[in-house]
């Protein structure tokens, strides 16, 4: 990522802009540059803060992440509105923020152009410590293309400070059409019966000094006239700091998948991974882990895999359904 500022003056407006380059390899690094595809700009965009008449907030323009919200041990972004386009965020009404955006795209890789408008309103103060964001998402007909439909969204977070630094989200979210991308664009050809409810909890905790992790629980009820399905996911990682830079991770995760007129398809997996970091605690980078995972599928899953996946009949643990891998991992932030 990378910023450089144009415009300033003195306790005024500020203009900078901001690009992050990335390189992608979807069918792994021996083809990281055989599709034009891989070299990405996922960011690239102008920002204008403090201006009088935005009250605090800023006005940008261009292609960038926007107000992401994910759990962070599964890389699982269930709110996540970003795209191209443009926007003025938190605006201050008293102490609410609000923010509006209109985007064309979501990415380089949707297929068609879109508009899809974004209201949010947060740091609305409902309890001690807690707070109450909400977002309403609207992607409006398209009356050039028949088969587009209008589609919406609706997304209620309650956030909750703990003790000893933790804290608690909850996420209520509901799509219908193609809103059911849940703050993102879904398929345009999808109508009004095409449905999607979400329940996201997650929860941080510092337990002691020395021990902290984070718990998930999702649940996600589809609805379409071809038929829809439930999936449940539960789940969670503990850190325990050794000391001289040393940690034990270890996880636990339950997957199950109910097709509606199909078996149920489940999947447990265990992991444990010594790790060596600069710094204490769940979130403290870099580390370095060697990592081993064990998981257990149904027959069920096992049929429903792709051919030559990992989980299926063709994959690489044949007709078994446990398997077990080893590996390092390297992971930092800036």
């Amino acid at each position: 990522m990378f910023g450089q500022e144009f415009y300033n003056v003195d306790g005024g407006p500020r203009l900078t802009g901001h690009v992050m380059a990335s390189l992608y390899a979807p069918v792994g690094i021996e083809n990281l540059f055989e599709n034009k595809n891989i070299q990405r700009l996922p960011q690239a965009y102008l920002a204008a803060r403090n201006l009088t008449a935005l009250n605090g907030g800023l006005f940008w323009l261009g292609n960038r992440y926007y107000k992401r919200e994910d759990v962070h041990i599964t890389d699982f972004f269930y709110w996540n509105p970003s795209g191209i386009g443009m926007g003025v965020e938190d605006y201050r009404l008293g102490d609410l923020k609000f923010s509006y955006a209109i985007f064309r795209k979501d990415s380089i890789d949707q297929a068609n152009n879109a508009l899809r408008h974004d209201f949010q309103f947060r740091g609305i103060a409902v309890n001690q410590g807690g707070e109450l964001q909400i977002g309403v998402s609207y992607i409006p007909n398209n009356s050039t293309e028949p088969t587009h439909h209008a589609g919406w969204a609706l997304n209620f977070q309650h956030v909750q400070q703990t003790t000893q630094g933790g804290w608690n989200k909850l996420a209520l979210q509901y799509g219908k059409g193609p809103g059911v991308g849940l703050g993102r664009t879904g398929d345009l050809t999808n109508n009004g019966d095409v449905t999607r409810f979400r329940v996201v909890e997650q929860r941080y905790f510092k337990a002691t000094r020395l021990l902290d992790g984070q718990l998930i629980a999702v649940h996600q009820h589809d609805s379409a006239p071809t038929g829809g399905q439930d999936w449940n996911s539960l789940g969670g990682r503990l850190v325990y700091s050794l000391g001289s830079n040393w940690k034990l991770l270890g996880e636990i995760g339950f997957d199950q998948v109910k097709p509606d007129g199909a078996a149920t398809r489940k999947l447990t997996k265990l992991t444990v991974a010594p790790t060596w970091s600069s710094a204490d605690g769940l979130f403290g980078r870099p580390e370095i882990r060697l990592f081993y995972t064990w998981a257990r599928w149904n027959e069920a899953a096992q049929l429903a895999a792709t051919a030559g996946d990992a989980l299926s009949a063709s994959g690489v643990y044949g007709s078994s359904r446990h398997g077990s891998t080893l590996g390092l991992q390297v992971e930092h932030w800036w």
